[in-house]
């Protein structure tokens, strides 16, 4: 199956912005594609309004969300894959999603089938057996 994340993310971000709050980002600053002005970052990390009144151009899909904002004054455009986004959340209450850092975002190739080695033969359970030699026949206990 594909990641979720990028759903999620949709997700959230529609329902913050139906419900007239303003939506952040929390971005992973080193990971790979990751397109922001590196002097705005803490802790490995920027946090980003994405909110429509504060962003131009603003493209969110299932690999990427690209926007142009503007940082002290001066315009920007931003890229970040939806792997670098460890999380959405409303800035005036906080409720969002948190993500797990270094998510797979494609699901890993499959592996070939598994060998598995092949079971020593059991050996064969004996029969019960009447006393006079002929089989037993199936019998019925009520437990209560």
């Amino acid at each position: 199956m594909l990641s979720n994340r990028p759903y999620l993310i949709r997700a959230f971000y529609d329902w913050i912005v139906d419900n007239e709050c303003t939506p952040y980002v929390v971005v992973d600053a080193h990971c790979d594609g990751v397109e922001i002005p590196q002097n705005f970052v803490t802790n490995g990390q920027i946090i980003l309004n994405i909110a429509p009144r504060a962003v131009t151009n603003f493209e969110m899909n299932n690999h990427f969300i690209r926007l142009s904002t503007r940082f002290g004054g001066v315009p920007i455009d931003i890229y970040c894959p939806i792997g670098s986004i460890l999380g959405i959340y409303a800035q005036e209450n906080g409720q969002g999603m948190m993500f797990e850092s270094d998510p797979l975002e494609d699901p890993p190739p499959p592996q070939g089938p598994k060998v598995v080695p092949p079971q020593p033969p059991q050996p064969p359970q004996p029969k019960p057996q009447r006393r006079d030699g002929l089989k037993a026949k199936p019998s019925l206990r009520v437990i209560k």
